[in-house]
């Protein structure tokens, strides 16, 4: 059976794939990559972004927000990524018009002279628990006269005139970190938020040396001692590039939700993204149901958008085995059988985009481009000083 159309144009988008050039050799250790190693040698570069140390956000955040035009008219793209209300909506919320910030349970540990961030991942925070510690935040906050979403126990949405333009740091891009420069800041002078600091403290204060507290550490685990603001917006019109998009992350699932193409949780493997895509093709299944925003030429000849991100714990965690046999299994489960479909004609184009800590590198392939032997490109001249 011939793929539907959507298919045979596909986009992967890799968050932290990318390493930085000083932990290349330690991440890379005795990775064997042909078929990523021919892909990029023989790939047309489309576009290399490189950011900078001190950024807020992360690049696959700001990929999105811009592929999808989620950034609001005017704005500065260079440090723009207000996703939460597309978080939110694609949690089961609806944003409205309202500006929204996502809130999360967080721990914060004290090294010798600063604090720290954890990644929010590591806490292995139960619904359970975050409902309880939930219950016990909601009417802090909302006694503060801020209003509170959260149809997922440990993401919250908070929207409330007091936080202006406040700007939060992405909890991956200030995990591990000292978290002084990485605090909810207005965008415009740099001052803190009196408004955020009150909400925040009330928090901490009723969250200490709570039960569930006591019962995380008695079994070793990090107590939920605070909560990180970030990724405030509003929801702007969008418009998606994409036919479909299959990812697991809330922000590209909401873009997609909002600009009314398909979304589906995200593969395991080529071969699964082939059978869901044919599957759909056989049921004649082209959206989820919203269709508003999208245009039957965007249906028929836009990209398959897939996020896969199996390296963002290892990556903040400096885990460079496990970041090594994620890779590993990317190359088994994906580059090598997409090198195969653009070899054959059942994949007629294939875009890459790489993102890293603080850039990103976007790549596309043709088969057509496969028969350019003089192009010699390697994964090594993509790495972000």
């Amino acid at each position: 059976m011939r793929s539907i159309m959507h298919a045979n144009r596909l986009h992967l988008l890799l968050p932290f794939a990318l390493p930085a050039a000083a932990d290349a050799s330690t991440a890379l250790h005795d990775i064997q990559s042909p078929a990523l190693d021919r892909l990029i040698a023989r790939a047309t570069l489309v576009e290399r972004v490189v950011g900078e140390d001190f950024q807020r956000t992360l690049p696959h955040e700001r990929w999105v927000a811009r592929q999808f035009g989620a950034l609001p008219s005017g704005a500065a793209a260079a440090d723009e990524a207000p996703l939460a209300p597309y978080m939110l909506r694609a949690d089961g919320g609806e944003p409205g018009n309202a500006t929204w910030a996502c809130v999360q349970p967080v721990h914060v540990r004290i090294a010798h002279d600063h604090l720290v961030l954890i990644d929010p991942a590591s806490l292995e925070l139960s619904d359970d628990e975050a409902s309880v510690l939930l219950a016990v935040a909601r009417p802090l906050i909302e006694e503060l006269g801020v209003r509170i979403e959260a149809p997922r126990p440990a993401r919250w949405y908070l929207s409330g005139d007091g936080f202006g333009t406040l700007a939060g740091a992405s909890p991956l891009r200030a995990s591990g970190r000292n978290i002084e420069i990485w605090l909810p800041h207005e965008a415009h002078s740099g001052d803190r938020s009196r408004a955020w600091m009150k909400l925040q403290n009330e928090v901490q204060m009723a969250w200490f040396e709570h039960p569930v507290n006591e019962a995380r550490e008695a079994r070793g685990l990090p107590a939920v001692n605070s909560i990180w603001f970030h990724a405030q917006g509003a929801a702007q019109p969008v418009r998606s590039p994409f036919a479909r998009v299959f990812s697991d992350a809330a922000a590209t699932r909401g873009l997609a939700m909002t600009s009314g193409v398909q979304t589906a949780a995200a593969p395991t493997s080529f071969a699964a993204f082939q059978a869901a895509t044919a599957a759909d093709g056989a049921s004649g299944n082209t959206s989820s149901g919203a269709s508003v925003g999208a245009s039957a030429d965007t249906q028929a000849n836009g990209a398959t958008l897939v996020e896969l991100d199996p390296f963002s714990v290892p990556y903040i965690e400096q885990d460079w085995a496990r970041w090594n046999d994620a890779f590993a299994a990317l190359q088994t489960d994906w580059f090598e059988p997409a090198l195969q479909a653009l070899q054959s004609g059942q994949l007629n184009e294939l875009a890459l985009t790489l993102c890293g800590d603080t850039g990103s590198v976007t790549l596309t392939i043709t088969r057509g481009d496969l028969r350019k032997f003089w192009r010699r490109r390697v994964f090594a001249s993509l790495f972000i000083e």
